[in-house]
């Protein structure tokens, strides 16, 4: 069950700094350059070793976090909440609504260099999801006490394979990203982890590989992150677009963003 609905008595914290509402493309470009300066190596080990799953601490520089949180309030009005009972509680605002809401948000998820590094670290080539793909970048809440998400796999309905990447927007919370590494690889035992990724904090893995899942909120805390996905290969076959699409109106956006539009795939005119 869901609804659209506001997280009353929720205060955001303000950025440090006053920021355009949408950074040109060459400011995105000039501000991540610092990709090159991670030891790319290194952490194409790492992920490979972790059975494709990568945490970096410290990713985003201040200003994109900032603008991030700037984001935040931007799309509160558009916060999709879902209850399943067992499984999931929290609040959702899905990639069209932040287009008209906060476009700086679909500017970084497209951004070349940021895909580019990714497929450096994936060792995979990888593409935009959809137009029509609500997940493929949103903003989840969590801001009641319970709010949360059981354990799950960001599983692939495309034809390819999905990958996920999780940025930390807001956390005033004591919520945790628990997960097991190797599940679907029996040649390896599972190796269970926990992290708390932090505002500018970031968290990549084969959403087919990892099983995960967001311990739940507190009482008087909030916690926001962001979440972009891509993809191998962007088609899906009709009756796991219908699943899918299914899953995505009832548990995450609601059926009036992920049938948005008439006619054609998913919506599209």
């Amino acid at each position: 069950m869901s609804d659209t609905a506001t997280p009353f008595g929720t205060t955001f914290p303000d950025p440090q700094t006053t920021q355009p509402a949408r950074p040109s493309a060459r400011e995105i470009d000039a501000t991540l350059r610092r990709l090159a300066e991670l030891k790319t190596t290194g952490l194409r080990g790492d992920y490979e070793k972790q059975g494709s799953f990568l945490y970096i601490e410290d990713f985003l520089p201040r200003e994109f976090t900032e603008r991030l949180i700037a984001a935040v309030k931007d799309v509160t009005p558009a916060i999709n909440r879902n209850y399943l009972p067992g499984h999931k509680a929290g609040g959702s605002v899905s990639s069209h609504n932040i287009d008209n809401l906060a476009p700086f948000i679909a500017d970084l998820y497209r951004l070349p260099a940021l895909i580019k590094w990714l497929e450096t670290i994936s060792d995979d080539k990888l593409q935009l999801s959809p137009a029509d793909d609500p997940h493929a970048y949103a903003l989840y809440f969590y801001s009641k006490p319970g709010d949360h998400i059981g354990w799950h796999y960001d599983t692939s309905y495309y034809d390819g394979r999905r990958y996920t990447l999780l940025l930390g927007v807001i956390d005033d919370s004591s919520c945790r990203l628990d997960y097991e590494l190797h599940t679907k690889n029996p040649a390896v035992p599972d190796q269970p982890g926990s992290v708390q990724y932090l505002p500018g904090g970031f968290v990549f893995f084969d959403g087919n590989k990892l099983r995960h899942r967001v311990t739940p909120l507190g009482e008087n805390e909030m916690r926001v992150s962001l979440t972009f996905e891509y993809v191998t290969d962007p088609n899906m076959k009709p009756f796991k677009r219908f699943i899918s699409n299914m899953k995505d109106s009832i548990a995450y956006f609601g059926f009036g963003q992920v049938f948005r539009r008439k006619g054609g795939k998913n919506g599209d005119a």
